[in-house]
């Protein structure tokens, strides 16, 4: 069990780290290749959409295979799908090979922590899931933290093979965990459909409480994929005239998000309840993101220190996929809780555009486009989670039918 953790945990470091990854390295390595300007702006975005349009892909991909073939085989295989596409990402050298190999990256970064998570979940009692499902992601998130600190170390090109000989390294621990025995059994029921994606979406109420997970992790990516990876932009209007480092905004927002991870998921415990937990930092989120959007400011390092309050807020990320987890039967538990995550990385890509809307067409500048979006992705969030049922103390052996 506890080489299950430690496997599913390091996994989701090394994911973080590969993730995030573009948003730290982002300037200077687009102007590594010619870039400059408005270019770093669009094509930034361009690569960060298609890398979560990946991710998209993959989450179905992974999911569905996850609970047809078993959670095992989607941990190391994601794994190492996103080592080689990060490796080969150290040798780009256009932004057309770049855009296709983060695609290719972000389909691989989909499956592991929807395995790992499900693995967890699925071998710990349910009074002491919730521990195991915080250590990983408590653990994980830290890998943005190493990412942003090994950016200020090596070249742009040598983070990508760090990242992807990390996750090769990883794949040695295989041997040590096991498949999951309620997958196992469930396995055996002839008469029971697994890893069947459209099940999600031909029960009206199996849809509405899948949207309603969906929604609930919206402002994660709202903050990380635009207040935190395009700070630099948002700093310039307001008035900020030092150079805002994006590598340094990321490590200060997770460095908030490891204390939040840890903290939602002790206070899911303690207070025996995911939902309460999810309503107290989607509510918490809008009020930090106001703040760290609003409240003047002149130097880059108020604005690195706001960034902490934001990443607590946002640190309820365990929380959200576990509950996601404990809402569906064990043969489409792996689907659910490996495109739920994914989904809502995805979100980066209509949160952007929306968001791109607003201050392209609207008139509003780049704060108060921020500030709209922002607020539009925590109502709904809210609202989402608002709509499902308490999950901390089901029995996870159970079937969709």
């Amino acid at each position: 069990m506890n080489a299950m953790i430690l496997v599913a945990a390091l996994g989701y470091f090394v994911d973080v780290y590969d993730l995030i990854l573009f948003s730290i390295v982002r300037v200077r390595s687009l102007q590594d290749i010619g870039q400059s300007g408005t270019q770093l702006l669009d094509n930034g975005l361009l690569i960060l959409n298609l890398q979560m349009i990946g991710m998209l892909i993959g989450g179905i991909l992974w999911g569905v295979l996850g609970d047809k073939k078993g959670r095992l085989s989607v941990l190391f295989g994601s794994i190492l799908l996103y080592s080689l596409a990060n490796i080969a990402n150290g040798f780009v050298n256009s932004v057309e090979l770049y855009a296709i190999l983060r695609f290719i990256a972000g389909i691989g970064l989909a499956g592991e922590l929807g395995a790992g998570i499900t693995l967890v979940s699925e071998g710990l009692p349910k009074e002491k899931r919730g521990f195991g499902t915080t250590i990983v992601a408590t653990v994980g998130v830290t890998g943005a933290i190493a990412a942003a600190l090994v950016s200020n170390l090596f070249h742009w090109r040598d983070c990508y093979f760090i990242g992807g000989g990390l996750g090769l390294l990883l794949l040695l621990l295989r041997i040590s965990v096991r498949e999951s025995s309620m997958f196992q059994k469930t396995r055996s029921q002839s008469k029971v459909a697994h890893g069947s994606f459209f099940m999600l979406f031909n029960n009206g109420p199996r849809f509405k409480k899948y949207l309603n997970c969906l929604l609930g992790g919206l402002p994660i990516w709202g903050v990380l994929g635009i207040l935190v990876t395009f700070a630099p932009e948002l700093a310039k209007f307001k008035g900020i005239s030092e150079t805002v480092e994006a590598s340094q905004t990321v490590l200060y927002s997770y460095i908030g998000m490891v204390i939040g991870d840890l903290g939602s998921g002790l206070l899911s415990q303690i207070l025996k309840s995911r939902k309460k937990v999810l309503l107290i930092f989607q509510s918490l989120t809008l009020f930090t993101a106001v703040l760290y959007l609003k409240y003047p400011i002149s130097s880059a390092h108020e604005l690195y220190i706001l960034c902490i309050p934001l990443g607590i807020a946002i640190g309820y990320w365990a929380v959200f996929v576990t509950s996601a987890s404990e809402q569906f039967g064990t043969n489409l538990r792996s689907t659910v809780t490996t495109t739920t995550p994914n989904f809502a990385r995805g979100m980066i890509t209509p949160l952007s555009i929306y968001f791109t809307f607003l201050k392209s067409n609207m008139g509003f500048d780049v704060v108060s486009s921020a500030l709209i979006m922002i607020s539009t992705a925590s109502c709904l969030a809210l609202y989402g989670t608002s709509k499902l049922k308490e999950s901390f103390s089901n029995d996870l052996d159970f079937v969709e039918l």
